[in-house]
């Protein structure tokens, strides 16, 4: 560590600056659509970019939250909500919201990313004490939340103006958001764990953490807000190969329609084939069918059918297909 300290006291500044610059222009070039650069320390910087240079290590910058810039929407704007809970365990039929983030942020047209608007961060404390487990994984301690709750009221306003809400496990995430406060159940939902393929784009996986770290960051996780401007960053950063960002993929997915099919009373001997096509079984105990069931989307529904009759049924026969936009997908 003494050498390597050394190493860089030697550099002059000017020459790290030499170092840097190139590296910086490129940064910001990248950055150029999604807002300005985070303006780190520049002698930090340039031993940063000579390490990453070297192509022996590679550095992750502290994630800056972007300034919140308030101000009245143009006519060819939209507003998205990033949205994060943190929970008192996984049921959303019985489990509570014990924090919950949110991150305003202005887009266009074709997905290209504006303002921060405005943020939202509570505590809650529920009815039941938070666990160790959940204290583990989150730091929220009992004693953090006590005597907090969230201004609900305060909730549906933040919501009301976004056209589409946005959520790293929408699955999970909505429906604590719409038993938590109405408002959220109108609203289209996108998952960018789910609907993003980020494996196509050289992310080695899904989680938060990964793809922040991929993209040469690091930030404060399992904290409800910090993960928000986590995912911010994560969709506004360029993709490889010049394919865009993982926010224009996302909303791209998002305004397609897809189709929930639905194998209703199928053979109990075709259990495996069905499991092996990727339908997932789905017990009744939510009001909807006690079937195996799989999504597909508006190029696959026709093959599906046609699987299910020739593979499956045997017969011709018309199963039961759920059509499914941005604003029914990911419901309890």
């Amino acid at each position: 560590m003494a050498l390597q300290a050394d190493f860089f006291e030697l550099l002059a500044a000017e020459e790290m600056e030499a170092i840097a610059k190139p590296r910086r222009k490129v940064r910001a070039k990248a950055l150029a659509k999604t807002g300005p650069a985070v303006a780190y320390d520049a002698r930090q910087e340039a031993a940063a970019c000579e390490l990453e240079a070297s192509g022996l290590y590679r550095v992750l910058r502290k994630l800056q939250p972007r300034k919140v810039v308030p101000r009245t929407l143009r006519l060819d704007e939209k507003i998205a909500v990033i949205v994060d809970v943190e929970t008192t365990g996984l049921d959303h039929g019985k489990d509570e919201v014990i924090e919950l983030g949110m991150v305003a942020f202005t887009y266009g047209e074709g997905g290209v990313i504006g303002d921060v608007i405005d943020t939202f961060s509570a505590l809650r404390e529920p009815a039941v004490p938070i666990g160790p487990v959940i204290t583990k994984l989150t730091g929220i301690t009992p004693e953090m939340v006590a005597g907090h709750s969230i201004d609900l009221e305060a909730v549906a306003r933040f919501v009301a103006p976004a056209s589409l809400v946005i959520a790293h496990n929408a699955r999970f995430d909505r429906p604590f958001c719409e038993r938590l406060v109405e408002g959220f159940d109108l609203k289209a939902w996108a998952c960018s764990a789910s609907e993003v393929t980020w494996s196509d784009y050289g992310f080695e996986g899904v989680k938060l953490g990964y793809l922040v770290g991929q993209c040469g960051l690091f930030h404060n996780g399992h904290r409800a807000v910090d993960d928000c401007h986590a995912l911010l960053e994560v969709l506004a950063a360029p993709l490889k190969d010049g394919q865009g960002t993982g926010f224009e993929r996302l909303l791209a997915t998002a305004r397609k329609a897809r189709h929930r099919v639905w194998a209703e009373s199928s053979p109990f001997e075709m259990k495996d084939a069905l499991k092996a096509r990727g339908y997932r079984w789905n017990d009744g105990s939510d009001g909807r069918p006690k079937s195996w069931w799989r999504e597909v989307d508006d190029d696959g529904l026709e093959p599906e059918l046609d699987f299910l009759r020739s593979e499956i049924y045997l017969r011709d026969v018309e199963p039961f297909v759920q059509k499914l936009t941005a604003f029914e997908r990911f419901k309890g």
